[in-house]
């Protein structure tokens, strides 16, 4: 089981900079951003991997619904060059209320545009020359795009439903899911996505869960904190499906919310389900997410 951390990189850089060392020293092996509306994290990364070596960074994820996969290959292919190969680039569909509500783009037929956009970015991140033309995306290239790297990064869709979860199984490296329970991990996620990837011929995916977690003696107090922060994501559709699936009526209900033992016992129960990544977000009180990250280091130092 290898631990990832999830980092602010809307502090300022000297902080976010710190605070990836800090997650080196504590074992972690990757630093995850999530990209929504703060900082670009692809490119708060490529300054931080200059600074901190021997730890990877991920995104979890990058809506592409404004970003055409010429551009994301450009950047995300920089951000390999720079990092020196430590980059797994997380890509999503994000939300009908964010893709229509607030920046007036269609969220018509979400897969196929998600496999529109597969089928053109992944080749351009294997420096391929291509001509694509789709019911939604164009992309043609006279040569390839971004810097030469030896080996392009590492790609991940965020995956719950079944069409998308197949796709990213047939066609990347695999999926980071938010707001899924361990229950559905192990009895939904994870077979669906190696089904997927089995009959493509694919290596086993990479499953990552990224989950709330708060060691703390007042299970009460914390799941208020967690709920309250966490507010949104039961209202969106794809999320609430997964906490249904789960039956779970709020979010601390599908993190790991507790003592020593309910944690430790939830990281081996991922780790038995098929997950191959924990991301943690540390969350409750400075003090709790302080014993949070201090447990989660010793864990994955072991």
């Amino acid at each position: 089981m290898r631990f990832g951390t999830s980092i602010d990189t809307d502090q300022p850089i000297d902080d976010v900079i710190e605070s990836v060392r800090v997650a080196k020293a504590a074992g972690f092996t990757s630093a995850w951003s999530s990209q929504i509306f703060g900082s670009d994290a692809l490119t708060v990364f490529a300054v931080v991997a200059r600074e901190v070596d021997g730890i990877e960074f991920s995104t979890g994820v990058v809506p592409v619904q404004p970003r055409h996969p010429q551009v994301l290959a450009q950047q995300a292919l920089t951000v390999q060059a720079i990092s020196k190969g430590r980059l797994t680039l997380g890509i999503g569909l994000s939300h009908q209320v964010v893709i229509e509500g607030m920046w007036g783009l269609p969220f018509d037929k979400p897969g196929t545009y998600m496999r529109e956009y597969l089928s053109a970015l992944l080749p351009m991140l294997r420096g391929e020359t291509i001509s694509f033309e789709g019911e939604f995306l164009k992309a043609v290239t006279i040569g390839r795009v971004g810097p030469e790297v030896t080996a392009p990064p590492a790609v991940v869709v965020a995956a719950l439903g079944p069409v998308m979860l197949k796709m990213a199984g047939t066609l990347t490296d695999g999926t980071v899911t938010w707001m899924t329970g361990i229950a559905t991990l192990r009895d939904y996620v994870v077979p669906t996505i190696t089904k997927a990837a089995d009959e493509a011929g694919r290596p086993r995916p990479r499953v990552i869960a990224s989950l709330p977690v708060c060691l703390t003696g007042d299970v009460a107090a914390a799941s208020e904190r967690i709920n309250k922060a966490l507010a949104i994501y039961p209202t969106l559709p794809s999320y609430k499906a997964m906490m249904d699936r789960e039956g779970a009526a709020t979010p601390a209900d599908v993190g790991l919310v507790g003592t020593r033992d309910l944690i430790e016992d939830g990281i081996g129960q991922l780790a038995a389900a098929g997950v191959s990544e924990v991301v943690v977000g540390a969350m409750g009180s400075r003090e709790e997410q302080d014993a949070t990250n201090a447990l989660l280091s010793e864990l994955a130092s072991r």
